[in-house]
Order: C-alpha cells, then structure tokens, then sequence
C-alpha cells in the first residue's frame, strides 16, 4: 500500500513548465481531479495534501536536490516506510510518452531521488517515471531538464500522466502488480 507520495520538481514560476516538473504536474493533475488541496505547510517545507483514502501527497518546495528533506520529515513524522512512498519523476532514459514503476534501484544521476534515498536511508522506494526524452548530442541532462518540453513532447507527457493516473488508485491499494501491466501494456508503441 502506497501511504506517500511525492512528486518531485522545482518550486517557483520560472520553472513550472520545465521537463524537471513533470513529478509535479502528476501530484497537481490528481488533486484536482481528485477534489483535494494542496496546502503550503512550512513545517514540511512542501505542498501537502491528503486525499479521501487518506494518502498523503507532498510536493517538495526545496529545490529539487534538496528534495529529500520534507520527504524525510512528513515520512518520519507519520512512520511510513520506503515501500510505503511512491516518487513520480522525470526520466531521460525514456520517451515523451513512456511512463513506468519500478521498486527501488539507483538513481541514474538524478539529483532529486539521490537526496531522497540519502534522506531515507533506502532505494526501496517505489519510482513512477515519466519520460521526457534524452538531451540532444552535446548538451548537458541538468540544462535540458531546466527547458519546456517541445508542444508535442509536452502533449506525450501529458497522455502519459493521464495512463498513469488511470493506474494510481491501484498503486495507492497496493495492487502494484495490476498497475503496473495495466501501465506498461497501455504504453504507444515506437515508431518503425
């Protein structure tokens, strides 16, 4: 059972429409959609809410490197364990369109889920990751995650929040399993 999560990105209006949010536009989408507020709580320095089921939502309002200490906090504060947290973040490795979860691994560079699993102690969290496409030859992963997507990235992103939303009542219950076939199954296929 999913208790936590944690979408990740970085605070301020500069930044909204950047790849690097894209953990943010998922928390976001579903709270309103789902009919709850996220609330500034400075004792958590994040956006906190919780839902009708009584899972807990944080958006980390430290930058994205400095992600790990409200998870840590509202975490330790509420004593849920790491496979109890699930952190939706932006993914170079994949596609615009391309969402998947997975327990634990590393952190494939990712400044954010390495404070995470510093804060925590522990990669056995669980990752939902969008993709958002790899940088072009020659640019640097940290400048082009700091960019908006393309329009017709940004419309990929925003089909695979959608098929990742549609699975998240079963994350939030635990039935991972479910989720992530019915996720990974309802993936577009590459072109030919």
């Amino acid at each position: 059972m999913i208790r936590l999560v944690v979408g990740v990105g970085n605070p301020g209006k500069e930044y909204e429409r950047t790849r690097h949010n894209a953990g943010f536009w998922l928390v976001e989408r579903f709270a309103q959609t789902s009919g709850f507020m996220l609330r500034k709580d400075p004792k958590f320095k994040a956006l906190v809410g919780k839902n009708a089921a009584g899972a807990w939502f944080l958006l980390p309002q430290s930058f994205m490197n400095l992600s790990g200490q409200p998870v840590q906090m509202l975490a330790g504060f509420f004593k849920f364990k790491p496979e109890e947290i699930l952190v939706v973040h932006d993914e170079l490795d994949f596609a615009p369109g391309v969402a998947r979860i997975k327990q634990g691994g590393g952190i494939a560079g990712h400044n954010g889920l390495r404070d995470i699993s510093q804060r925590l102690g522990s990669h056995d969290y669980w990752r939902l990751r969008l993709g958002v496409g790899k940088p072009p030859a020659g640019a640097e992963g940290a400048d082009y995650v700091q960019q908006k997507p393309a329009a017709e990235d940004k419309a990929a992103i925003d089909q695979a929040i959608d098929r990742a939303l549609q699975v998240l009542p079963e994350m939030l219950t635990g039935d991972m399993q479910v989720a992530i076939q019915k996720l990974h199954s309802g993936e577009p296929k590459p072109d030919s």
